[in-house]
C-alpha cells in the first residue's frame, strides 16, 4: 500500500509493477483509497481484421470517345 504523494512522485515505477502482474494500493494516511491493476487489451469488434473486403467491388467500365478535329487535343476521363 502506498500513500499518494509517493504514487505522485514513482508514478512511472508502480506502472512497471503493475505491467508486471502486480496489483498496487494508493490510499490517503492509512485508508485505502484506489487500485492499480493490469488491463488487458479488449478487442475492438468494430474494426474489422486486416485482409477482410469492408465495401462492394467497384466496377471499371473503360470508354473512349473520339471526339473533336485532327489535332485538336484529346483528353479521357
Amino acid at each position: 500500500m502506498y500513500t499518494v504523494h509517493f504514487a505522485k512522485t514513482n508514478l512511472s515505477k508502480l506502472l512497471l509493477d503493475v505491467e508486471d502482474g502486480k496489483q498496487v494500493v494508493l490510499a490517503r494516511g492509512k485508508k485505502p483509497i484506489a487500485r492499480l491493476i493490469p488491463c488487458s487489451q479488449l478487442p475492438n469488434h468494430n474494426r474489422p481484421e486486416v485482409g477482410t473486403v469492408t465495401s462492394k467491388p467497384i466496377k471499371i467500365v473503360e470508354k473512349r470517345e473520339i471526339a473533336g478535329r485532327i489535332g485538336d487535343t484529346v483528353v479521357y476521363f
